[in-house]
């Protein structure tokens, strides 16, 4: 995925450089050629020696290298990769960054490329929390600066919280990401996100806990891949992302009509989740208490499912079909099940049980189930997991 590629690694001064190496060495392990910079601050932590001699490449420290800038080797250093990271990025760089300061070798490189940025922020949780921190992280955003990160965890000054650096295969997984950008130009994805409402009457339905969150974040990832997505959601309670064309649905029926409509397709995801019955005696004006006791009686119909009438269509099937199963047990067992079942090509598999806090939350820990084995995933935030995930499906269509 990386070979050949050129990134351009400017390191900050944050107690998290002791990750870069481990970063480095990923990085070199994929075929990706590493230039280092270090900050001044940086070499508190790391020393060029150690970095110069992962990356196999000269450690750029200074910005008045005579030599270097007789022929402009800020700018030549700016320009020349693909791909321009910054990790850690402190609260110090960011602000820089985001107010256009040039007064060192890291800001000047960094105003002066015309290549795509990727900070992986790190700082104590009360600095990324800071107002002036958030002003400057939404500035970045804006200017189109790629982020991955923070993670919440313990800091080396022994509070807890967000502000941890991502993990070195977290950034190496957000890197190919961001050189993938175009792998899906031309390729047409639906997507099915969030959950179904079945009405029990025109006030009451069953529903299920799911948020949208891991299906916006996947829309959200293949649509910067290129790719031209139809996102048909429930009524979910994280927003559709941008870029993405957007079919509403309420019902499991309504959501296998909107997902036939919009093929065909090169491949079908399917991240809602989608309730497995619905009320066959569904009431048309609101049940109300008689005075008996009694609970009115709800007889419960199959839904149609939307996955195996997808996967096993025949003729017109997108190349690629990808189901998604939450369990309570026996995960794997059940996801391989699942697979086999609907005929599905792949099952992203995840634990769901409440102790997790995977549905609605902000992070899940997955595992591909694929004809080839099952291939299981680190516990990331669920951005993280989708630009894995795009990345592989961008593959797979090739």
């Amino acid at each position: 995925m990386l070979d050949g590629k050129r990134i351009l690694l400017i390191v900050g001064g944050g107690i998290a450089a002791v990750k870069v190496p481990d970063l480095i060495r990923r990085l070199r392990e994929r075929g990706a050629a590493v230039t280092p910079v270090l900050t001044r601050a940086a070499e508190e932590f790391v020393t060029p020696l150690s970095i110069g001699a992962l990356a196999e490449a000269k450690v750029h420290r200074a910005l008045f290298d005579l030599t270097a800038e007789a022929e402009m080797g800020h700018i030549e250093l700016s320009r020349a990769a693909d791909l321009v990271v910054v990790a850690p990025a402190t609260a110090d760089l960011m602000a820089k960054m985001a107010g256009g300061h040039a007064d060192d070798l890291a800001s000047t490189l960094l105003m002066a490329t015309d290549k795509r940025v990727l900070i992986a922020p790190a700082m104590n949780l009360r600095m990324w929390q800071h107002a002036a921190t958030r002003r400057n992280q939404a500035q970045l955003a804006a200017d189109g600066i790629l982020s991955v990160g923070p993670n919440e965890g313990t800091m080396a000054c022994g509070e807890f919280g967000p502000g941890r650096m991502a993990e070195p295969l977290e950034i190496v997984a957000a890197i190919e990401a961001a050189l993938a950008v175009g792998q899906l130009a031309g390729k047409h994805v639906v997507l099915t996100s969030g959950p179904t409402h079945e009405p029990i009457d025109p006030v009451r339905y069953i529903a299920n806990r799911s948020s949208g969150a891991q299906g916006a974040a996947l829309g959200r990832a293949l649509a910067g891949l290129g790719a031209r997505v139809t996102f048909v959601t429930g009524p979910a309670s994280v927003p559709p992302p941008a870029g993405v064309h957007v079919v509403r649905v309420e019902t499991a029926a309504e959501m296998l009509a909107a997902v036939e409509a919009a093929l065909p397709a090169d491949a079908a995801v399917f991240a809602a989740a989608v309730a497995d019955w619905r009320v066959a005696n569904a009431a048309g004006s609101k049940l109300k208490k008689d005075g008996t006791g009694k609970a009115p009686a709800l007889d419960f119909a199959e839904n149609p499912d939307i996955l195996a009438t997808v996967a096993r269509m025949g003729p017109g099937r997108p190349r690629l079909v990808v189901g998604f199963a939450a369990e309570t047990d026996a995960v794997l067992e059940n996801a391989r099940a699942k697979r086999e079942r609907k005929g599905c090509d792949w099952i992203v598999a995840n634990d769901v049980r409440p102790a997790t806090g995977i549905m609605g939350g902000a992070e899940n820990e997955v595992s591909l189930v694929t004809a080839a084995g099952v291939e299981t995933w680190p516990r990331l935030a669920k951005d993280e997991v989708a630009r894995r995930l795009a990345v592989r499906i961008a593959e797979a269509l090739r």
